[in-house]
């Protein structure tokens, strides 16, 4: 009767921690979206530990989250900027920066990977942190391509994983992709829910399927567009301007890809492929492909489909 009891308050107290507000949130990756969430956390009163590999890639980690900061003060203190020195003290006092993932998750509510989009590395990862962090902490991945539940199957905490997919820059965009897999239990799934919120964003709610919504569409969309242009069907030129002007997109697809970047177009629809190699839409591009084999990732590398000076 005393280990039925004994389990009984195991579950009730599991299930009760799992339904408190996460306070304390652990980002694995200090790159640009690692550092975006760090400060988006922050700034809504959530302690946040930031973990990359070395000191110096989290000096500039820190460096760039102050860096936004201020840009954000000038707009929403421009009358005040004694209350907004005030708010980039207050909000940087909630960050701190380690480069032990083992030890830090040892005293969080929730852990948001933000690395490079390797399967075998997020697993490898994943699995580790899975040993050291609490029973009640939730996990979840920032990747935009990769299955969840493939990421989540290197754990013994199926119930408690999930996506949250950001948007880059994470302080502007305001969309979060929460991501359920089949096995995302209700309690998981609502914090992180609740958690999205609390940052502010405007979360939506996705099952586990090659892109998620937005890049499921948009990704087969700028395919297409390199497809119509391969085919001679119009330049690249024209095909930007007549989506921007007749679609009121903001950017054409080929100056979105180069933005994105080519090489991460390339990794996405060979991934997909590889997952449903009959999907017509998930067809690879030999004209993409090239571009990438020449080093032409667009924007970053200076030249792309067009050139940058």
């Amino acid at each position: 009767m005393a280990f039925v009891t004994h389990q009984i308050i195991r579950t009730i107290t599991s299930s009760s921690a799992r339904n408190a507000a996460i306070k304390h949130v652990t980002i694995i990756g200090g790159g640009q979206m690692g550092a975006g969430i760090a400060q988006v956390a922050a700034s809504t009163g959530h302690t946040v530990v930031l973990v990359d590999t070395a000191e110096d890639i989290l000096k500039k980690s820190a460096k760039g989250i102050e860096g936004s900061l201020k840009r954000v003060v000038k707009k929403k203190f421009a009358d005040k900027p004694e209350a907004g020195e005030e708010f980039i003290q207050k909000v940087m006092k909630n960050v701190s920066t380690s480069t032990d993932a083992n030890s830090t998750v040892q005293n969080t509510d929730l852990v948001i990977e933000a690395i490079v989009e390797n399967l075998k590395i997020k697993q490898g990862l994943f699995g580790a942190l899975d040993k050291a962090a609490p029973q009640h902490t939730i996990f979840a991945s920032n990747t935009s391509s990769l299955p969840i539940t493939d990421i989540a199957s290197s754990t013994a905490r199926l119930d408690r994983f999930g996506g949250l997919h950001f948007f880059n820059p994470v302080p502007m965009m305001k969309l979060v992709e929460v991501i359920r897999t089949e096995s995302t239990s209700q309690e998981s799934y609502d914090a992180l829910m609740a958690f999205s919120k609390a940052l502010g964003k405007h979360p939506v709610t996705c099952k586990d399927t090659p892109g998620f919504i937005v890049n499921r569409l948009l990704v087969p969309y700028m395919m297409e567009a390199i497809r119509l242009y391969e085919r001679g069907h119009g330049s690249k030129e024209d095909i930007d301007v007549a989506m921007k002007l007749g679609a009121g997109y903001p950017m054409g697809p080929f100056e979105l890809l180069d933005y994105v970047g080519l090489d991460t177009a390339k990794f996405i629809i060979d991934g997909w492929c590889a997952m449903e190699p009959d999907n017509p839409l998930f067809s690879p591009s030999p004209m993409l492909n090239k571009l990438v084999a020449e080093g032409k990732f667009g924007k970053k590398t200076g030249e792309g489909f067009y050139k940058y000076k």
